[in-house]
């Protein structure tokens, strides 16, 4: 017995050395826990794709390296450590490859173009146990794709995730070859070069399947779709598919039973679309965002088939009210989303009967009206509510304390107002996301009503008044138990005990993205602690406070730093991307390393300071900057010659108000990025050189440029040209007709000349500045055309002849394009995103600076020459004709500029009546209409002007009694009316000597045309009447016979029937009486 356990046991052993034998052989192809055959297939690749682009940077793939490799933090000779790279736990065979924007690891610092990657795709053979490649965004050469054969990858029977999104080149020719790969369950081809038709129908195993933007442009192919039985998800968003499919089409859409999402949106469907899609009976979740061809009515009976599902419609064009019926018998809703329509009035109180929805967003309509108790409140498992962007007012409801599931709360740019009751913030312990910023509340809110909430991660407060307060210091001391990432407290008059300081929470914060505290009026010294505590912080912005002193410490991931209108010293730059120390009252010369040391920077702005020196000067490198703004400080001397390195990513360039001199150098006009440039206000001078360069925004006045206007013939792009108040001689060029996309222009120099007719067909135009040039003749008649005109100024020219009655065609701006203009903001890729049901993953950008120059003119109101910057000039307009040699009457049509805010007609030789029909001008605000021959009274219906602040007609002939000192008349002294002595009335001392009579001129006139006639001018015209007639009759005898025959012969019987006349009535009664 003892001898047969022994036996068994030395059988035990040589069966556990066999085994362990078998396994070493096994894994003899294993160095570590990873396959030898795949780790060089890896490494293949990675040299594949640094020998296509010679690419030899040391950060390219750093852990993937071969062996003998010791660096800490390399993945060695073990790949299933390496980046980008997923290996199964027990067998070590790479399962997944994340390979997407390879291109990005390199293409921060080179310029690429559209390089393709000729990837030999046989080299993922050797990852057998392979589920998942993502290729996304790699500019995978198409070619070399089917060359290698991507339909040898069918013999991966484990992959089932395929990703080839973002790859351009990759177009129908390749999909024969995938319609092999028959184990794939998830293929992204979105924003490919397919078109057309795709035969995918092979692949009945997917599951989920993405064609968004691929252009179609084709009726919608069900016939191929059916074939997919197996598919869950479908993304054909932005395919440019037309029209519907017919009946009989959609019927086959029941074949795909487990279909539960579908995403069509952005196409050209109309809303017989809903109708088709009945046909599928796992619905779901239904995408139809942004097709707009679904009619402005929603589609309430299309509906009505479709009620398990999840609905999504954002920007469809709908109107009228919310069509909450259309949802009452939707019982699983979940999702409802409805933003960026037309969507008018208030939110019913039907949403109550919603009661599962998680999601419900109405952002950016145009919905008023307060939110009543019984609305949201009893949906208890909300999650998700977006009401930001709308007209709504009122008190937040008390009942929003219930809400407890939220997460997402965004209820920015309303009007809601009242106070923020801390209870109903202080029961939302679920919410991660919060936005109260652009509304009207008032009184005082407690931050640390936000103490219990675990989950939050952004904040965002932006107030719009001044009667809103944050409280962060009470009670004492108190400790949060969140970790922000965006916190954003903006105008929010923080006031506390100890003063304006920053708040004592962020002691306790590590994990803070981005922070906005500008326009607080905090003070003191800026503790480095709060960015040596947050080594993320990319974003901070203290614009607008009282910090001075001590430099800023820099950690290695601030790109953004706004810290202008305070009084901070900087440190550390290197890393930034974005400075603005504009108004800090710096002094002193710009070190030269902001500009050489700075490896990033792309948006520099040192505006409204004191800085001095020749920054200009010398041979310039700024190989990253891309906006840059130097105004408004003593910078002096030349502009210098450009360095031999890179200097094309420069598109805008503001050195206005300064003291450079000399000329504009031809390198800076032939910069093919340069979009925007203004030197204002300085010494510059001689010829401005015509380049390369395609300028939207030029503004050179101010100088002393010369000679005749540039003609330029690469401005078709220019929108705002300023060349105002230089040296400039001649006529304006011809080449401005090509101005057809101009916006402001402003040519006031020496000009001569007469205005071209051909400014009248620059239909975009909105400000136009001719004042103080030699210009003469007629205003042309053409520049009535240009209705959508704001601003004209032709003042201190030489024209003559009337005021154009057609310009009443001038109906003032249709859009608000400088407020557009003044919106545009500088942005950057952050790494922090929230993730939200509506939005996904949504990126926030706290503050912002606006890109671009904001245009500004100086336009002559209210007696001052002003300056009207940014998005006032959408709003303010005028007329001023001042100073020219005008005549005639002021035409009726003149009233009907409604939009006016300023008129000044004055030094012409303007005579008649002040029009009535200037009581129209509901808007005036400035009327100038001295030094002319203007007669008669000062109508009294110009009192109806109650936004009237100035008002001139001194230096006329007007006459009678003044306009009752009612309205904005009683603030008007005698200047406004000396120079006409037959005024009188109050404000004048002159008092009238007859009774106020309220008269009609016009009936008056009528009047007197019964009585008192001129007849002098009676007797000339009846004479003249009958010579002409007298005339006419002798010339039709003389040359016709017949007719002076008969006229003669009937002279003849008039003058027989005369004397027989009289004969009978006097010769026989006389010699009766003789007898």
């Amino acid at each position: 017995m003892e001898c047969w356990v022994v036996s068994q046991s030395k059988s035990w052993v040589y069966r556990s050395l066999m085994l362990m034998m078998i396994n070493i052989l096994m894994v003899g192809q294993t160095q570590g826990d990873c396959i030898v055959e795949e780790r060089k297939a890896l490494l293949e690749i990675k040299a594949s794709h640094m020998k296509s682009y010679d690419s030899e940077i040391d950060d390219f793939l750093p852990t993937w390296v071969d062996y003998g490799s010791s660096t800490p933090g390399d993945g060695g000779s073990d790949c299933c450590d390496w980046e980008r790279v997923n290996c199964n736990t027990t067998t070590g065979h790479v399962i997944e490859l994340s390979l997407y924007n390879l291109r990005g690891m390199v293409d921060e610092n080179m310029e690429l173009g559209i390089q393709l990657w000729p990837l030999n795709v046989s080299l993922f053979l050797h990852f057998r146990e392979l589920t998942s490649l993502n290729l996304s965004y790699d500019f995978l050469d198409k070619l070399e794709i089917m060359k290698t054969g991507l339909e040898r990858l069918s013999s991966l029977k484990k992959l089932e995730i395929l990703d080839l999104s973002l790859n351009y080149d990759i177009d129908n020719d390749i999909l024969p070859s995938l319609s092999t790969l028959t184990s794939l369950k998830i293929l992204d081809l979105s924003h490919t070069g397919l078109n057309g038709n795709y035969p995918i129908s092979a692949l009945e195993n997917l599951e989920v399947l993405s064609l968004s933007f691929c252009y179609f442009n084709i009726t919608f192919e069900i016939q191929e779709l059916a074939h997919l039985i197996n598919l869950k998800k479908l993304d054909l968003s932005n395919t440019w598919y037309l029209g519907t499919p017919n009946i009989q089409d959609c019927k086959s859409l029941s074949r795909m039973k487990r279909l539960e999402s579908i995403n069509l949106s952005g196409n050209s469907f109309n809303k017989s679309i809903i109708s088709c899609l009945t046909a599928l009976p796992s619905l779901k979740i239904l995408d139809l965002s942004y097709s707009t061809s679904l009619g402005t009515s929603f589609p309430v009976q299309e509906f009505n088939d479709l009620r398990d599902l999840e609905v999504l419609l954002r920007r469809n064009g709908f109107s009228g009210t919310l069509p909450m019926e259309a949802f009452a018998s939707f019982h699983h809703l979940e999702i409802l989303d409805l933003s960026e329509n037309s969507f008018v009035g208030s939110i019913p109180s039907t949403i109550q009967g919603l009661s599962s929805l998680r999601v419900l967003s109405f952002a950016e309509n145009s919905l008023n009206g307060s939110l009543s108790d019984d609305g949201f409140c009893e949906s208890q498992n909300l999650q998700e509510l977006d009401l930001s962007n709308n007209m709504l007012h009122g008190s937040l409801p008390q009942c929003f304390d219930s809400l407890t599931s939220l997460k997402l709360l965004d209820i920015s740019s309303n009007q809601f107002s009242g106070i923020l009751p801390p209870s109903l913030i202080a029961n939302l312990t679920s919410v991660e996301y919060i936005d109260f910023s652009h509304n009207n509340f008032e009184g005082s809110f407690s931050f640390s009503s936000f103490s219990n909430h675990k989950k939050l991660e952004v904040v965002r407060f932006r107030s719009d008044n001044d009667i809103f307060e944050v409280e962060t210091e009470e009670p004492i001391d108190w400790i949060p138990m969140f970790q922000l990432k965006i916190l954003e407290l903006s105008n929010c008059n923080m006031k506390m005990p100890k003063g304006r300081i920053i708040p004592g929470f962020l002691l306790h914060q590590h994990n803070l993205r981005q922070v906005d505290m500008s326009h607080n009026s905090l003070e003191g010294q800026l503790p480095n602690w709060l960015i040596r505590n947050n080594s993320n912080l990319e974003v901070l912005i203290l614009r607008d406070n009282l910090f001075g002193g001590m430099p800023l410490h820099m950690n290695a991931n601030m790109k953004w730093l706004d810290v202008s209108q305070n009084h901070m010293i900087v440190g550390e730059l290197s890393k930034l991307w974005v400075l603005d120390l504009s108004e800090n009252a710096l002094s002193g010369e710009v070190p030269k390393g902001l500009f050489t040391n700075t490896s990033k920077l792309g948006f520099l702005k040192l505006s409204n300071n004191k800085l001095h020196g020749q920054i200009l000067a010398g041979n310039l490198s700024w190989s990253t900057l891309q906006w840059v703004y130097l105004d408004s400080n003593h910078f002096t001397g030349q502009i210098g010659i450009k360095s031999k390195q890179k200097f094309e990513s420069l598109t805008l360039l503001d050195i206005s108000n300064n003291f450079f001199t000399g000329l504009i150098p031809d390198w800076l006009t032939n910069m093919s990025s340069l979009s925007e440039l203004v030197v204002r206000n300085n010494s510059l001078e001689g010829r401005f050189p015509c380049g390369a360069a395609f300028f939207s925004f030029l503004d050179i006045s101010q100088n002393s440029f010369s000679g005749p206007i540039p003609s330029c013939s690469n401005l078709q792009y220019m929108e705002h040209l300023h060349l105002g108040s230089n040296r400039f001689t001649g006529s304006i060029p011809n080449f401005f007709r090509n101005l057809t996309n101009v916006l402001t222009l402003d040519i006031g120099n020496n000009l001569s000349g007469r205005i071209p007719k051909f400014l009248g067909e620059l239909s975009n135009l909105r400000i136009l500045l001719l004042r103080k040039n030699n210009f003469n003749g007629f205003i042309p008649r053409q520049l009535c055309q240009l209705s959508n005109m704001s601003f004209i100024d032709l003042s201190a020219n030489s024209f003559s002849g009337s005021i154009p009655s057609c310009l009443h065609n001038i109906t003032g701006p249709s859009d608000l394009v400088f407020l557009k203009r003044s919106k545009s903001l500088y942005s950057y890729d952050s790494s922090y995103h929230y993730e939200s049901i509506i939005w996904g993953l949504r990126t926030i950008f706290l503050g912002g600076e606006a890109l671009g120059i904001q245009d500004e003119v100086q336009y002559t109101t209210k007696s001052l020459f002003l300056r009207y910057k940014g998005g006032i000039l959408d709003y303010m307009t005028g007329l001023d004709l001042s100073n020219n040699k005008l005549t005639g009457e002021i035409p009726e049509e003149v009233g009907f500029l409604t939009q006016l805010r300023a008129l000044n007609l004055s030094h012409n030789q303007l005579i008649g009546l002040i029009p009535v029909s200037f009581s129209n001008l509901a808007k005036i605000e400035s009327l100038d209409l001295s030094s002319n021959g203007l007669t008669n009274t000062i109508p009294s219906e110009l009192i109806k002007l109650t936004s009237l602040s100035i008002f001139n007609v001194s230096h006329n002939s007007l006459s009678g009694r003044l306009p009752e000192m009612k309205s904005q008349f009683g603030t008007f002294t005698e200047e406004s009316y000396e120079g006409n002595p037959l005024l009188c009335g109050p404000p004048l001392e002159k008092k009238c000597t007859t009774n106020p009579q309220v008269t009609n001129p016009s009936a008056e006139e009528d009047h007197e045309k019964w009585y008192d006639i001129d007849m002098t001018y009676f007797y000339g015209s009846s004479s003249s009447t009958c010579f002409v007639f007298l005339l006419g009759f002798v010339a039709i005898l003389y040359t016709n016979p017949r007719w002076r025959r008969r006229w003669l012969d009937w002279v003849e019987d008039c003058i027989y029937t005369c004397y027989y006349f009289l004969y009978d009535l006097v010769w026989k009664p006389s010699m009766i009486f003789c007898r």
